[in-house]
């Protein structure tokens, strides 16, 4: 694959003609809008690899969507972006699944800094009540095992490692549904939508959120405490009615019809690209987009992005089931053991519904080159909804994985005018 990609770098370097800064957020909503985007670049590489061709020759079918961004350092060392496109379609409809996980977790450590209480903390021990139907409570168990301990930040790690749901929806809960898209809306995403807990929920029970407890770490008295709440007001959904599917299951029983993703959490993912790109390089994008995390915060979000289950020394998910590699779909797809100890991946992954998605940025000290890259398809070939039976492992996951590779080899040989320090990103291992 490297000899054969080295040889087309020249034509496919040609074909920079057509590529513009990355515009700022509010400018590329209308182009959102638009219908599908594809950089002919990007296009023309993706047709280089025997490996991609069976999904990229039938990717309507699979709903395929890339986002590909070179980053360019200047002799100060400031990232410029070149947004590449591969069917690029916020009118696509695709579940998000987990990937709203990542901007559940900075929202709250954003609420955190906004209740400005000196004994409320990421580490603050957390207890979840129940008020309304389908809301589950989670008292406060002390642990001598920190990492036992519900609190915000742990929450979040159980989410950013093993994609946990329960630790998404206790966030979830703690944010509010309309306070938490209202946040998103004042960012720039004003058609993003959260607005689901990860449990068989009705439309109107997201809707009511839990209340909740703090503890003060240090004297185990009650710090903090938000009392239930409700959204007023159902949100509208951008999109209309979205159905998919020819069939889904319900209750063990076959429903022929297509399965209704109306009111389900909708997060394009340019979105998504941009809320990890605002999380590493703050000070490349507009200061409205900015999110108000301190320097810690930033801190401890890229360290759990980064980091797998084991290296993360995260006691909860010590056992074997989590692997080396785990959860980083774009270059590893499922395999056990990363082989390139230089290569650093900060991403967010979702998988749900057939649905497969990678959002994540590429760090290589060997080559001295980084890139953005975002990737969802729709692997499911009987078009049952909720049967369980999806092409993950045979489709889905070795796409991503040979996508992450040729990426990955294109940048090794793209010439880079100022080679990147990567430096940006080296994290205390005491910030956990």
């Amino acid at each position: 694959m490297r000899t054969s990609l080295l040889l087309l770098v020249p034509t496919l370097l040609s074909l920079f003609s057509d590529t513009t800064e990355l515009p700022a957020a509010n400018e590329r909503s209308s182009k959102e809008s638009s219908g599908p985007s594809t950089s002919r670049l990007l296009d023309s590489l993706l047709r280089t690899s025997p490996r991609l061709a069976p999904v990229v020759a039938r990717a309507a079918d699979y709903e395929l969507q890339i986002i590909y961004t070179q980053i360019n350092r200047d002799a100060q060392q400031r990232p410029h972006f070149v947004q590449h496109n591969f069917r690029l379609d916020a009118r696509q409809y695709f579940n998000p699944a987990s990937l709203v996980k990542l901007p559940v977790a900075v929202l709250a450590l954003e609420k955190l800094n906004k209740l400005d209480q000196p004994c409320l903390t990421r580490r603050s021990p957390m207890a979840t009540g129940a008020a309304f139907r389908c809301q589950t409570a989670v008292p406060y168990v002390a642990s001598p095992d920190s990492d036992r301990i519900n609190t915000v930040g742990n929450y979040i790690k159980r989410m950013l490692l093993v994609s946990d749901n329960q630790a998404y929806n206790r966030l979830y809960e703690f944010l509010g549904q309309r306070p938490l898209n209202e946040r998103l809306a004042e960012l720039g995403y004003p058609s993003a939508r959260i607005v689901r807990r990860f449990a068989p929920c009705d439309t109107g029970a997201n809707r009511y959120t839990n209340p909740i407890t703090f503890y003060n770490p240090a004297t185990k008295q009650i710090c903090y405490q938000q009392p239930a709440a409700v959204n007023p007001i159902p949100f509208s959904y951008p999109l209309g009615q979205v159905r998919k599917g020819r069939a889904y299951q319900s209750g063990g029983h076959l429903v022929q019809r297509p399965y209704d993703f109306t009111t389900a959490n909708y997060l394009p993912l340019q979105h998504s690209t941009d809320i990890l790109k605002a999380l590493l390089f703050p000070a490349a994008v507009p200061v409205q987009q900015r999110f108000n995390l301190t320097a810690n915060d930033y801190a401890f979000l890229r360290y759990y992005l980064h980091h797998t289950p084991h290296s993360s020394s995260f006691s909860a998910f010590a056992s074997a089931k989590y692997f080396d590699a785990y959860k980083k779909y774009l270059y590893y797809g499922r395999r056990k053991s990363p082989e390139r100890s230089t290569l650093r991946i900060y991403n967010v992954v979702g998988m749900s519904h057939g649905y497969l998605s990678d959002v994540a940025y590429f760090s290589d000290a060997a080559h001295h080159t980084e890139f953005l890259l975002s990737a969802v398809l729709y692997v499911n070939q009987d078009g049952i909804i909720n049967d369980g039976v999806y092409e993950y492992e045979t489709i889905g996951l070795p796409f991503l994985e040979s996508l992450g590779q040729l990426i990955s080899e294109y940048e090794a040989q793209r010439p880079h005018t100022v080679a990147p320090t990567l430096t940006d990103f080296l994290i205390p291992e005491n910030i956990k």
